[in-house]
């Protein structure tokens, strides 16, 4: 099964950055920035993102756009300071897009500014490193 690992941050904390590294550590596959379009087809793509004003990036919308004839199913992983999940927002734009979404997605707090300081820890990367695994078993 063809799989690839996609993020996006514009944070400076970089806590969506660890995560797409943590992913890309547990199943072997490197972790590339949505700049960065599908160069074949794959059968699944985890797709790591943030909640940004409410909703996903206008970027990681775009990369859906371009690559969605190259994409099985979206696995859905993020971080918010909100404790709200992108998964919906994602949802959104897949459905439009014709894309199928996992319903299975990986959700953790993070911190912002003053807000869940020390988020996420060591166990959140473990806890997603053990979903990426069995989502590629």
């Amino acid at each position: 099964m063809k799989t690839a690992i996609r993020y996006f941050t514009k944070s400076k904390k970089g806590n969506t950055q660890k995560l797409a590294d943590a992913v890309s550590q547990a199943i072997g596959l490197e972790a590339l920035d949505v700049s960065v379009d599908l160069s074949e087809k794959v059968d699944r793509l985890f797709l790591i993102n943030a909640m940004y004003a409410a909703s996903i990036d206008r970027e990681v919308k775009d990369f859906l756009a371009r690559n969605k004839a190259k994409i099985g199913e979206v696995v859905n992983m993020n971080t918010s300071a909100s404790g709200a999940s992108t998964w919906k927002a994602v949802r959104k734009v897949t459905d439009e897009l014709g894309i199928a979404l996992s319903e299975k997605e990986f959700h953790c707090a993070a911190s912002w500014v003053f807000i869940n300081k020390g988020l996420p820890t060591a166990e959140d990367f473990q806890r997603a490193q053990t979903f990426a695994k069995a989502m590629t078993e």
